[in-house]
């Protein structure tokens, strides 16, 4: 636990930035692994059914160029989150490097934002794994239970952290069927699409080059911005492939190729897959069309029966697979962000344990996987709506140790930009430019969550999705002076490493 390896990089270019070796099976992914969990990590089918309509009701028919906006910013954390790791390859990832770039208390508090983004969003798959798992029992009507669909969530969650538990190899295995099964049922759906778009129903629309204009686009800009921070929570989960880079051959650059090529796999999908579900099903308000309220929630499932008649159900097993999927990857960064944690001391050292015959983050992940059970069970039972409105909140997290991440890029490089173009690039301007376009959007996002008609709830004249992300966060500075002040972990936040090694021997 206390062996360092070395790695190159490091602010000024220098070789010899040590990375403290945990215990996990290193050498066990590889580059279709990475990009995999990177993609399955999205839910890249329950993604898009769940916002396609979203954005379709607040861009139209400019909805592909929103897609591709969006993803601007999300490409340029990427480059950060590729450049940072080739220095410093620890699968604390933000929380590790915003403590080299900025100090302890960056460092804790991105590591915060990872765990917090990943609790909240565990909540939202299990309401939906639950609900989708009913959709295929009898006439679906036992998905509107909600005893049974939260216990079902429960299930779900408990049996995912189990699998991350026993080990990385388990959990790849899974993940392959999850994803052949989602990938198939879509590609499956969108051939059907294709074949009656060629069929020519009277009711579709043909593709439009205008939909890519955006002189059109931000003719209405507060219709842009709202689409794009739409857009930023559907690219979201890319980075897991960054948090198994100590398990993951050559873990200096597969994990980073592995971020940018699924990045650039995932919005070929969604852009692909929302032009013909555009051009079939027209962005109208009646029937099937994107933009009808009542199909807003879930476009695929609106569609399904129209589109693959009595094979209607494949769709449903998609997203269900989808979801899963993610509620197995979305476990892996955040017990291994706290994994790191415990390791440095930020933690207590029983987060820093590696299971010694799975050699997984055994305590890390029991923990992760009991606390998005409690704050599920929690939020189900006390408020529904509260429950959706801190789901809405997950931007805020997103946007907040995203753009956290991209200042680190910048500002742990500054002394080697000069050296070349490609540093120039690649470790300054488009991670900054990706940091401060995500500062925008965490600052309009909060301004519009603030208002009551954004979410479903409103507590004392404020939004439930404003109050949600700020309370969420605000928890994280709490639990910060905590530890600044407990003995197992107050050497991580005043630089003494005696103490930390100390309180690490001690546990």
């Amino acid at each position: 636990m206390s062996t360092d390896m070395t790695t190159a990089g490091g602010p000024a270019g220098a070789p010899g930035t040590p990375v403290p070796a945990k215990g996990l099976r290193a050498g066990i992914l590889d580059l279709g692994d990475s990009v995999m969990l990177g993609l399955a990590s999205t839910a890249p089918v329950y993604s898009l059914a769940a916002t396609l309509g979203l954005i379709v009701a607040v861009n139209g028919n400019y909805t592909p160029l929103i897609l591709l906006l969006g993803f601007i910013p999300v490409l340029f954390i990427a480059y950060a989150f590729r450049e940072l790791n080739s220095a410093i390859p620890d699968c604390g990832t933000t929380f590790t490097w915003s403590r080299r770039a900025f100090g302890p208390w960056a460092g804790w508090l991105g590591g915060w934002g990872v765990a917090l983004a990943g609790i909240v969003v565990l909540a939202n798959l299990a309401q939906v794994a639950g609900q989708y798992l009913w959709l295929l029992a009898g006439d679906g009507s036992l998905a509107e239970n909600k005893v049974l669909v939260t216990a079902t969530g429960v299930l779900f969650i408990a049996v995912m952290t189990l699998v991350n538990y026993r080990g990385i190899r388990l959990g790849e295995h899974v993940q392959r069927v999850l994803t052949y099964v989602q990938y198939i049922a879509l590609g499956i759906f969108a051939l059907a699409i294709i074949v009656r778009i060629v069929g020519g129903p009277p009711e579709g629309q043909a593709f439009d080059f205008e939909w890519f204009n955006p002189v059109g686009a931000f003719a209405d800009p507060g219709a842009v911005v709202h689409g794009v921070l739409l857009a930023l929570f559907i690219y979201w989960g890319w980075d897991t492939c960054l948090a198994v880079n100590e398990e993951t051959e050559n873990p200096r650059t597969t994990p980073g190729r592995g971020a940018v090529i699924s990045a650039f796999v995932l919005v070929a999908i969604y852009v692909s897959v929302a032009l013909l579900v555009m051009m079939y099903a027209t962005v109208g308000s009646e029937g099937i069309g994107l933009g009808n309220e009542a199909n807003q929630d879930d476009v695929f499932v609106a569609m399904k029966d129209v589109v693959l008649g009595p094979w209607g159900w494949l769709i449903v097993v998609a997203v269900l697979a989808s979801v899963l999927s993610s509620t197995q990857t979305t476990i892996l960064p955040t017990a291994r962000g706290t994994l790191s944690m415990g390791v440095h001391g930020a933690l207590p050292a029983k987060f820093g344990e590696v299971h010694p015959r799975n050699q997984t983050p055994g305590f890390s992940t029991q923990v992760m996987g009991a606390a998005a059970i409690a704050y599920y069970v929690a939020m189900s039972f006390l408020s529904e709506n509260l429950l959706s409105d801190s789901i809405s909140a997950i931007s805020l997290f997103i946007a907040f140790y995203y753009a956290l991440t991209g200042f680190a890029c910048f500002w742990y490089f500054r002394g080697t930009l000069r050296t070349s173009a490609r540093n120039l690039w690649f470790r300054g301007i488009l991670p900054l430019t990706g940091a401060l376009l995500l500062t925008a959007a965490f600052f309009i996002s909060a301004v519009q969550m603030w208002d009551p008609a954004y979410g479903d709830t409103e507590i004392f004249g404020v939004g439930g999705a404003f109050i949600s992300g700020v309370v969420l966060l605000a928890l994280g500075v709490v639990l910060a002076v905590v530890c600044r002040f407990l003995p197992s972990t107050r050497g991580y936040f005043t630089g003494n490493p005696s103490a930390v090694a100390a309180a690490r021997n001690q546990a």
